[in-house]
C-alpha cells in the first residue's frame, strides 16, 4: 500500500471513534499494561458510574499518575474497544510522589511508613495508629465548628457514605480516622455530639483529638495546613489511605470526589 493510502486509511479510522468526556478518581496505575483503573462518573449515553480499567493511548502520561489523583479524560470508542486519548490531573500529589507542603520537611511520602501516632476517639479510649496494622485506614481532617457546608461536613458526608458501604462486611477491615484540627474547643465530648449527626457511633470510625502539639504533628505528617483567620479556621482538604502494612497507600486533594469513589479506592487497597 502506497503511503498516501496508509494515512487516508489512519484518518478514517480516527473520523469513527465515538469521544465520551467524564472525570474519575485513579485506584490503580499498571504500567506494563498500560491501564488504569478509574472510579468514573457517568458518562451520558455510554456508561453508568462504576470502576473500570482503560488503556492509555498515550502511555506516557501514565508517568504523573498516582493513586488518589483526580482526573478529566475522554474516551475513544472504535470496533468493540475504548482507550483513554486525552487526559488532564485535576489533582495531584507534589513531585516526587510525596504530599510535603512547602517548607515541610516531616509529611510522609506515598509508599513511605507512617510514624505512629496516638489520639483520643470520641468513644474515650485511646487510639493508635499502629494498633490498626492489618487494616486499611482512611483519614481525614476538620473542624466541628466550620461554617462552610461544602467542606468539613462534607467531608463528613463522605465518610459517613464510606461506612455505610462497608458497614455489612464481616470482618472490620476498614477503619475511618476523622482529626480535628482545633482540639482547644473540640473536647472528645464535642466530638461525641458532633458525632452523632452523622451516624459515627460504630467503632470503626473514630473521631480524634489530643493536645495541640500531638494534633499538629498528625496533621503535619499528612501534610495538612492550617491557621487561624478572623475567628474560624483556614485549611487545607486532604484524605489520606494507609495500607495493612502502615504504608500510605494514597492521598487525595481537595473534596471533589464522592464516597463511592473513596470506597472503591478502599476496595482496591483491600484486594492487595
Amino acid at each position: 500500500m502506497r503511503p498516501g493510502l496508509v494515512i487516508l486509511a489512519a484518518l478514517t479510522v480516527s473520523a469513527c471513534a465515538t469521544h465520551y468526556q467524564t472525570r474519575g478518581l485513579v485506584l490503580r496505575v499498571d504500567h506494563e499494561a498500560r491501564t488504569v483503573t478509574v472510579s468514573h462518573e457517568t458518562v451520558p449515553g455510554f456508561m453508568d458510574a462504576m470502576v473500570m480499567p482503560f488503556e492509555l493511548r498515550h502511555s506516557s502520561e501514565m508517568n504523573d499518575l498516582v493513586a488518589g489523583d483526580r482526573i478529566a479524560f475522554r474516551l475513544a470508542s472504535h470496533k468493540g474497544q475504548t482507550r483513554i486519548d486525552r487526559l488532564r490531573l485535576l489533582s495531584a500529589a507534589p513531585p516526587g510522589g510525596g504530599v510535603a507542603p512547602a517548607g515541610s520537611t516531616a509529611a510522609v511520602r506515598v509508599g513511605d511508613a507512617v510514624p505512629d501516632f496516638s489520639l483520643t476517639s470520641h468513644h474515650g479510649d485511646r487510639v493508635s495508629l499502629s494498633s490498626l496494622r492489618g487494616k486499611v485506614v482512611a483519614l481525614s481532617f476538620i473542624y466541628t465548628r466550620c461554617p462552610l457546608p461544602d467542606y468539613c461536613p462534607r467531608m463528613m458526608s463522605t465518610f459517613r457514605a464510606v461506612q455505610q458501604r462497608f458497614a455489612g462486611r464481616p470482618k472490620r477491615e476498614v477503619v475511618l480516622l476523622t482529626v480535628t484540627f482545633d482540639p482547644q474547643y473540640d473536647t472528645a465530648e464535642t466530638l461525641r455530639q458532633y458525632a452523632r449527626r452523622y451516624g459515627a457511633e460504630d467503632a470503626g470510625w473514630h473521631l480524634l483529638t489530643g493536645t495541640k502539639a500531638d494534633v499538629a504533628r498528625v496533621c503535619e505528617l499528612f501534610g495538612v495546613e492550617f491557621w487561624p483567620e478572623e475567628g474560624l479556621i483556614t485549611h487545607t482538604l486532604r484524605t489520606a489511605v494507609v495500607d495493612r502494612d502502615g504504608r500510605l497507600a494514597a492521598t487525595l486533594e481537595g473534596r471533589e470526589y464522592s464516597g463511592r469513589q473513596l470506597g472503591d479506592l478502599l476496595d482496591v487497597m483491600l484486594a492487595r
